[in-house]
């Protein structure tokens, strides 16, 4: 569980450091690899999960909310 709350914790702040104009991005890695990187749009209080899978383009999913993201992360990331 303490992943999930590390993941949690990582998105909070990307909300809390928000308002800049430009969305802020975190990046997810396993082992030194890129799993998946988020993006969180302060306007539209919406997160961009972009999912990385070796030889294949980076697939976009959008969230609103911030629990159903960070299980989508801790699944990723397993």
């Amino acid at each position: 569980m303490s992943q999930l709350l590390g993941i949690i914790t990582r998105l909070q702040s990307l909300q809390e450091n928000a308002g800049s104009g430009e969305p802020l991005q975190r990046f997810f890695e396993v082992e030194g690899e890129k799993r998946c990187s988020v993006k969180y749009f302060d306007k539209t209080n919406t997160f961009e999960l972009e999912v990385y899978q070796k030889g294949e383009k980076p697939q976009s999913y959008q969230f609103d909310n911030i629990d159903m993201i960070a299980m989508e992360i801790f699944d990723l990331l397993q």
